[in-house]
């Protein structure tokens, strides 16, 4: 079984957000001694393809918000592959994390109803991680996540880890 961590960043946001997740994911399938059954995957949207998406069991997106919308690259991810997987996805547990400069509501909705229409199954709510960057040299600078966002994405990659869990009793 397989959690796939799908994330794309210019600015290291999202990045470290599916880095965290992923670790959170280990530490509870270590924790619940499943770490032989259940393997966590963290791959950029760029290497990700179709057979990525069928082999896992369920997912969690990251992605930057680009001018109120998902970035070009997680877009490209999606289009990319959406009609390769349709309607083989159906009932998969997923989530998301949005890195965003001051809103992250229009790239949580983009990404919400492109799930809806692979009909996976949306497990937590989309989170969002602002860093108040409104000016241009902000908004490009890497950035480095908070202690609460990295809790926060350690807490949905371990809540991710720990719903596949109940696929394998």
């Amino acid at each position: 079984m397989r959690l796939l961590i799908v994330w794309h960043s210019r600015t290291r946001a999202s990045e470290q957000l599916a880095f965290f997740a992923a670790q959170g994911a280990q530490e509870v399938l270590e924790e619940l001694q499943l770490l032989s059954r259940c393997h966590v995957i963290c791959k950029p949207a760029t290497q990700t393809h179709a057979d990525d998406l069928l082999q896992a069991a369920g997912y969690l997106f990251c992605a930057p918000e680009n001018l109120g919308s998902l970035s070009g690259e997680m877009k490209a991810f999606f289009d990319r592959n959406y009609y390769a997987v349709l309607d083989q996805l159906n009932g998969r547990p997923y989530s998301a994390m949005i890195s965003a400069g001051s809103a992250g509501t229009g790239a949580a909705q983009q990404l919400e109803s492109i799930c809806t229409g692979w009909r996976l199954q949306r497990i937590y709510p989309t989170a969002i991680v602002l860093f108040d960057a409104q000016l241009p040299a902000d908004i490009l600078a890497p950035k480095t996540l908070s202690p609460q966002a990295i809790a926060q994405a350690k807490e949905l990659g371990g809540l991710l880890a720990a719903q596949l869990s109940l696929q394998l009793d």
